[in-house]
Order: C-alpha cells, then structure tokens, then sequence
C-alpha cells in the first residue's frame, strides 16, 4: 500500500542523495527551498544525506527532489510526529530501513496512522 496522508501531521525524512561537488549541493539545495511544504532541510555533504521537515506526503517530496535534481533519491527513515491538544509532540516512526530506493517496488510503504 502507498503511504497515506502525512499532511495534516509534522513528518521528518531522511533520504540518502548522492552530493559529489558543490554543483551538486546548490542543485539539491536549490529544489529544497523550491519546495514549499518544507519547513525546515538540513544537507550533510560528506554523508550524503538530506533531513526535511515539515507537513508533507514523504513519497511526493522524494519524487520531487528526484525530477528537480536528476539524482538518485534514497528514503532512509520517515518519523511523524502528532500534535496533540495540549500542543505537545508525540513520535511515531513510520519507516526505518537502511534504503529505499524509488526505483524500488513502491509498494512496500506502510500506511500512516
């Protein structure tokens, strides 16, 4: 099943992208601050890793950043955090895997609660 609605709930995602040089960082850079759900986006060159934030359906934004950038985007761990009355944060974690790959079968999302 595809991963359900994120977008009324906070999400976190950390992807793998291949950052080789500074071109390729303004490049991913430039599609993260593009990308109006996003709040927040921290890129770790040496790691080769993007962490994102904000209210938004993890798939679309990977898929996103895939066709801005022309690179391969890898999902390493999605968290959702709720926001409960008492305006305090509740940490759910969705999907934790060494790699996901979009060219992967799709189909191996869990839905959301």
């Amino acid at each position: 099943m595809f991963l359900q609605t994120c977008m009324d709930q906070f999400c976190c995602m950390v992807m793998r992208i291949n950052i080789d040089c500074n071109g390729c960082y303004r490049k991913v850079r430039r599609a993260l601050l593009e990308t109006q759900e996003l709040d927040t986006h921290l890129i770790e060159m040496k790691q080769s890793k993007v962490s994102v934030c904000g209210k938004f359906k993890p798939q679309e934004i990977a898929i996103k950043i895939r066709k801005k950038t022309n690179r391969r985007v890898e999902i390493l761990e999605i968290q959702e955090f709720s926001i409960n009355n008492g305006q305090s944060h509740e940490e759910k974690p969705l999907m934790i895997s060494s790699s996901w790959n979009l060219e992967s079968n799709q189909n191996l999302f869990a839905t959301c609660t």
